[in-house]
């Protein structure tokens, strides 16, 4: 009986080892958000697993845009108010350096090569190009008066530039130093997207009320998006932010003062849907799984989640003052 005993505890132990090693090696570490609070100088992250804020970062003054290295080691945001770009090790949260941005940088990209990084100089017309290894200028192209977006091309031959008062979005060949077309658009252009193969460009126009979208190949105007919010004054539809779903058939446009995301069937460019988030949104951005929207809302000082599959709101999480950029990791 004893022995019985003993070997039914050794099954039982061996069983229990293997449950564990069985949940430890199918595990997948949670998703961060990463939001960058415009007016409280933080960064709050977020687990995705849990969709809650799990710790508040002090950074610099004024952090806007913010772009994770292609490994995820290490963040960049830019501080428009101590004109710089802070690096923070996503690891410890810590700032580890800064990047020569020049003054009041505002949005960032890096290249799909992980190489370079993109930034929007709005005070010094300049669209200026970093090497992340070396954290030297590579180049410096000048460009429209308070340039604003910026985009590259998923080839990462070409890259673009929004200048809100010139309403122009400049397309550069960054490796031969040449413009290749400066393309008129309504006022106030704000944000730039390829789609996923890059055959188009999308442009938001914050004042104009529009997305315009710019055919690759021609560097031209070949359709523009316009939006009728039922109840909703005109002047408040101010399209800002703009995210591809993961296969790429929906866009996302933020809307800003009008407080929804514009959900677009990206063939026909017909709006579906109209979601409706917190106050005054700015940016998006996928989870790596494509299951979730995250939408910055500035005013409401808090995070909408979205479900993709159901195109639903399904939660607001609460961040920081003023919440403008998101960037979010795998892990």
């Amino acid at each position: 009986m004893q022995t019985s005993m003993k070997r039914l505890a050794r099954c039982t132990g061996a069983l229990a080892l293997l449950a564990g090693l069985s949940a430890f090696s199918g595990h997948v570490p949670a998703a961060t958000a990463y939001i960058t609070n415009e007016k409280g100088n933080s960064i709050s992250v977020i687990d995705l697993d849990k969709l809650e804020v799990t710790r508040t970062v002090k950074v610099g003054q004024r952090p806007r845009g913010i772009a994770l290295t292609k490994d995820e080691t290490l963040m960049f945001v830019c501080l428009g108010d101590d004109d710089t770009i802070a690096i923070v090790d996503t690891k410890t949260l810590k700032e580890v350096g800064e990047l020569p941005s020049g003054p009041d940088p505002e949005q960032l990209r890096v290249s799909p090569d992980g190489k370079l990084v993109f930034i929007a100089n709005e005070n010094d017309a300049l669209l200026t190009a970093i090497d992340i290894a070396t954290r030297k200028v590579v180049s410096e192209f000048p460009v429209g008066v308070e340039p604003e977006g910026v985009a590259v091309s998923p080839d990462g031959s070409i890259v673009v530039n929004t200048s809100e008062t010139t309403s122009m979005a400049h397309l550069i060949d960054w490796r031969n130093k040449k413009v290749l077309a400066n393309i008129l658009l309504p006022a106030r252009p704000r944000y730039a997207e390829y789609n996923k193969d890059g055959s188009e460009l999308w442009v938001t126009s914050e004042v104009g009320g529009t997305v315009s979208i710019i055919d690759s190949a021609k560097h031209v105007v070949a359709q523009k998006i316009t939006f009728d919010v039922p109840g909703l004054a005109t002047e408040l539809i101010q399209p800002v932010g703009i995210r591809f779903s993961a296969d790429g058939k929906l866009a996302f446009i933020a809307m800003g003062p009008a407080n929804r995301v514009a959900v677009i069937d990206a063939s026909t460019k017909q709006v579906l849907k109209y979601l409706l988030v917190g106050q005054r949104v700015w940016q998006l951005e996928l989870t790596p799984d494509g299951k979730y929207l995250l939408t910055t809302n500035g005013v409401s000082n808090d995070v909408s989640v979205v479900d993709v599959a159901a195109l639903k709101v399904i939660k607001s999480i609460p961040v920081g003052s003023f919440p403008w950029g998101v960037a979010i990791s795998k892990q």
